[in-house]
C-alpha cells in the first residue's frame, strides 16, 4: 500500500504502517551514524539531554556528502543499519519511534521496535543523489567535529521508503524472501 505521511511519527501513526507499504515522508527527521549514536547514547548514560527532542523521532542512518554551491545538502543516501543496532534500542527506549536506512536488524532491535512501537524504513542504497533532491532544508545541530556523521536536522518532502520492519516484528526482508520462494516451488 502506498501512504503519504507527515511527520512526527506518533504511535499512532507508528501502528498504521505495515511491512512492504511504500511511504513518502514529508517533514522533521534527524542523521546520525555510529559515532553520532555513539555519543547519544553515552549523553543519555551520564543523565545529560540529547542535544534534540527524541520523542517520536525518525533518524536517517546517512552520512551525507558535502553540499554543492546551489544545492541544500550533497548525496544522502542510507548506510548500512547494521552499525547502530547496539544503540536503536537505547534511542527508541528515550522516544525514538522510526528508523531509515538499508539491511537486516539484530533480534534485540526487532525487540525493541515491539516494545516501544518502532518502524524501519528502508531507503534505496546507491540513490543518495536522487535521495538529496526530497530534502529541502539541512541544519547542523550537534557533533561537528564528526563531519558527515554530525547531528542534523533535515526537513523532507515526498522521501521515499518502504517499510522494512512494521512496529507488530513483520519483516520484509524474512517474510518477503519466504513468499518469494514459495511461488517459486509452485509449478
Amino acid at each position: 500500500m502506498e501512504k503519504h505521511i507527515t511527520l512526527p511519527l506518533t504511535e499512532e501513526l507508528a501502528a498504521s504502517l505495515h511491512m512492504g507499504d511504500t511511504v513518502y515522508l514529508t517533514g522533521e527527521i534527524y542523521t546520525s551514524r555510529d559515532a553520532g549514536h555513539k555519543r547519544m547514547c553515552e549523553a543519555l548514560a551520564k543523565g545529560e539531554e540529547l542535544p534534540f527532542d527524541p520523542t517520536d523521532a525518525t533518524i536517517y542512518y546517512v552520512g551525507p556528502t558535502p553540499a554543492k554551491p546551489g544545492q541544500v545538502i550533497g548525496s544522502a543516501g542510507p548506510t548500512t543499519s547494521g552499525r547502530m543496532d547496539a544503540y536503536a534500542p537505547t534511542m527508541m527506549s528515550v522516544g525514538a519511534r522510526g528508523m531509515i536506512g538499508k539491511g537486516e536488524r539484530l533480534p534485540e532491535v526487532v525487540e525493541a521496535m515491539k516494545k516501544y512501537h518502532g518502524v524501519y524504513f528502508g531507503a534505496v542504497g546507491g540513490a543518495g543523489a536522487l535521495l538529496a533532491k526530497c530534502i529541502k532544508k539541512a541544519e547542523l545541530i550537534a557533533y561537528e567535529d564528526l563531519g558527515a556523521e554530525a547531528l542534523r536536522r533535515l526537513t523532507v518532502e515526498e522521501l521515499p521508503v518502504v517499510v522494512v520492519i512494521d512496529c507488530e516484528g513483520n519483516n520484509l526482508y524474512r517474510e518477503g524472501r519466504k513468499n518469494y520462494l514459495e511461488k517459486e516451488r509452485k509449478p
